[in-house]
């Protein structure tokens, strides 16, 4: 492994464990806005799922914020769901136009969110909605992690608090980056090659993840939320910078 690559790991998981302590989710987002310019696709994606199921581990243990069964059940069912899916897709599917795709999604709709903080929260859909929502979250974690984004972006939209929002986002997270990383092995897309990046990213992430999960618990509910949008918006804008040049030939 050549030193460009051992320092685009380090630095990756480094600032994505911070985030990801710090709001719950949003390890691969961050993450592969660094490594999407240096690393395999491939590694990329299995190095996000393992950071963002470490991240998940240290966070359970550090920043426990309940396990709120009722809210969560329709998530995890609709994720479990999903992620076979995400899995089998990941080998068929255009990286940089899904890329493409969730970084317009974030970019426009986030700012909205943001900037007009006054927008009345959603009060529609129930527990089949959420399944909804869990669902596309194991799809886009089979994809490479990225189970937090919808969740997360749901909880936003009806104006959950900070810790009922962590709480169903962390859990999510947990158990669908979990079932994620035993279907990469299922399935062959862990290689013995790989093994030297999984000893560089674990301890690359360890403390910046302590820092987050301690500075979250002192936040208020509006800068949580502030953050949250800002760090989606931000991850949709680095998704799209790192695909339409590829998409466009540039």
């Amino acid at each position: 492994m050549d030193t460009p690559t051992i320092l685009s790991l380090v630095l990756g998981a480094a600032l994505a464990g911070f985030v990801q302590g710090l709001s719950g989710f949003a390890f691969s987002l961050v993450a592969m806005s660094v490594w999407a310019w240096t690393l395999d696709p491939k590694l990329a994606a299995v190095m996000a799922v393992f950071g963002g199921l470490t991240g998940q581990s240290i966070a359970a243990v550090t920043v426990r914020r309940g396990f709120d069964v009722a809210r969560l059940w329709p998530f995890l069912l609709g994720g479990l769901a999903g992620i076979p899916v995400g899995v089998l897709l990941l080998p068929l599917v255009e990286p940089n136009l899904f890329k493409a795709g969730l970084g317009i999604l974030l970019a426009v709709w986030c700012p909205i969110m943001l900037f007009a903080p006054h927008l009345p929260p959603v009060r529609f859909g129930g527990r089949l909605t959420d399944g909804a929502i869990g669902l596309g979250g194991g799809i886009m974690g089979g994809f490479g992690g990225f189970t937090g984004v919808l969740p997360t972006l749901w909880c936003s939209l009806r104006r959950m608090d900070k810790d009922a929002q962590r709480s169903i986002v962390q859990n999510f997270n947990l158990t669908m980056l979990a079932a994620t990383m035993l279907g990469y092995v299922l399935a062959g897309n862990v290689t013995r090659e790989m093994w030297p990046a999984f000893a560089i990213v674990a301890p690359a992430m360890l403390i910046p993840s302590l820092l987050g999960g301690k500075l979250y618990i002192g936040i208020s509910e509006q800068a949580f939320r502030r953050i949250v949008l800002t760090l989606l918006t931000l991850s949709g804008l680095a998704l799209l910078a790192s695909s339409l040049p590829c998409l466009l030939g540039i």
